[in-house]
């Protein structure tokens, strides 16, 4: 089966609990993390990854409710966008 690539950034303040959060929805979901970087830059958390949702057992929509969930009880800025829609806005 193809890989179907989303490309997820998380940025806020650092604290624990961050990646614990995303990767145990990732996990369950289905969701295979393909790539990812993290670091900490004054302070605050930054971290982008690609997933593959090709297998995932949730629907977009409720991929997204559950990060929108994180963001909000983390305080947080999460965003989940597919690697077509990522690509079509960065074509030159």
């Amino acid at each position: 089966m193809e890989k179907e690539l989303c490309f997820l950034t998380v940025i806020g303040r650092d604290r624990k609990g961050i990646i614990a959060r995303i990767s145990d929805i990732l996990y369950k979901d289905n969701i295979n993390i393909e790539d990812v970087e993290m670091k900490v830059m004054e302070g605050y958390f930054v971290m982008s990854m690609f997933v593959d949702v090709s297998n995932a057992n949730v629907s977009m929509d409720k991929l997204r409710e559950q990060m929108d969930e994180v963001e909000r009880e983390m305080n947080l800025k999460i965003q989940l966008q597919h690697e077509d829609i990522f690509k079509a806005m960065h074509r030159i």
